[in-house]
């Protein structure tokens, strides 16, 4: 099995800037901002603890994680939470749960059409298979296209890689569809808190008995490399399948990264005013990057979450998509992830852009761009659209 494509596209990039050459990196799903001091603060406090803990993870980081879902509208008792080292390690621990379970269906785990790069890959080494199936809307399969004969459907809310939300609706849908078909779902919303755009139902508030929720804090707060997430079971064997998988996976996450997590998850106002600043920043830069790629005539809908976009360059380029992205990075340093690396079929020319790099190249220019009024006009941030606008009129 290869590397990630987003891991190894992220690589490509680095090893241009190292021998430096021009780079506009839109490949690699990175937030943009600096940690905060409050965060960086509780783990320099926490380092002393060096002992295991356990394996569903520290009781007062359990405690804010519930804490956290139950403000959203979704009751959670700690019980019910395990936290592990990042969501996707939490995603493939739920899809191992699930398919260890038995439903008496066969191990196949539906997928929306494009969906982001690590389900296919995690079904894969569980030995189960990818059903895809094209989204209705972003992050959902079409319920109206979803048959029996599957154990399992991944929802991602809002998505990746077109930066799109579901409705209430499709999710309602999805789950009336699950119901019938006895899909557990499991409902990615490591977005969620970046949302911009359109109106956020869970599965879990539909559902509640047959879904899953991952959330971590490597988007909202840009902690990517703390390796912390965490998930929302239903009571039952689930739960318990999934503590097991986790004891012989990962044992427990890093306690001091939990101690972070747990002041994280429980979102006294300096947090809860920092993530909304970042909202702000990446909706700013990222419907001015979808406004660039639609002004040189690609097909793009408006994103409304994160910092994703997904355009369709068929009316700009000609070739396949893997000779369309090398032809655009080596001539013009432009990294995007085509779509065939998120299940399109072979003949589609749409790309995942990825803008959460822009917002500055150290953490200086990102706390100045999080605090500007204007952050379009601060000059490591206009360049870069000016120099997509360039390619994109001679790809």
């Amino acid at each position: 099995m290869a590397v990630s494509a987003t891991l190894a596209a992220h690589q490509v990039v680095e090893e241009r800037r190292r021998a430096g050459l021009p780079v506009l990196p839109m490949s690699f799903g990175q937030a943009g901002v600096p940690v905060h001091p409050l965060l960086t603060e509780a783990l320099a406090e926490a380092a002393g603890r060096n002992a295991y803990g356990p394996v569903a993870g520290d009781p007062a980081l359990r405690e804010a994680a519930a804490g956290y879902w139950t403000r959203r509208g979704l009751p959670t008792d700690p019980g019910q939470v395990i936290a592990g080292p990042g969501s996707k390690a939490l995603l493939y621990a739920s899809l191992l749960a699930v398919l260890r379970l038995d439903r008496g269906s066969a191990g196949g785990i539906v997928l929306p059409r494009p969906s982001w790069v690590s389900y296919a890959q995690q079904a894969a080494l569980l030995g189960g298979r990818a059903i895809f199936v094209p989204a209705r809307e972003g992050g959902v399969a079409d319920p109206a296209l979803v048959r029996p004969g599957a154990r399992a459907m991944v929802l991602t809310l809002p998505d990746n890689p077109t930066g799109r939300l579901a409705s209430p609706r499709t999710v309602r849908a999805a789950c009336e569809v699950a119901r019938e078909h006895d899909l557990v779902m499991v409902s990615d919303e490591i977005y969620r808190d970046l949302g911009y755009g359109g109106e956020f139902v869970s599965p879990a508030q539909l559902a509640p008995e047959r879904t899953i929720v991952t959330t971590g804090l490597s988007k909202n707060l840009a902690l990517g490399g703390w390796r912390i997430g965490v998930a929302r079971f239903p009571e039952g064997p689930l739960l318990d399948l999934a503590l097991g998988v986790a004891s012989e996976l990962w044992s427990c996450p890093a306690l001091p990264v939990q101690s972070a997590a747990a002041l994280a998850f429980s979102e006294p106002e300096p947090i809860r005013s920092y993530v909304d600043k970042a909202r702000r920043l990446y909706e700013r830069i990222n419907v001015a990057v979808a406004d660039r790629f639609a002004a040189a005539g690609a097909r793009v809908e408006p994103p409304q979450a994160a910092f994703y976009s997904y355009p369709d360059l068929a009316p700009l380029v000609d070739g396949t998509a893997a000779e369309v992205a090398a032809r655009l990075l080596e001539r013009h340093g432009l990294a995007l992830l085509p779509g065939t690396e998120f299940g399109e079929p072979a003949e589609s020319l749409r790309f995942r852009v990825a803008t959460g790099q822009l917002t500055g190249a150290h953490d200086d220019e990102r706390r100045a761009a999080l605090d500007s009024p204007d952050p379009l006009t601060l000059p490591w941030i206009a360049r870069p659209l000016d120099r997509l606008a360039e390619i994109l009129a001679a790809p």
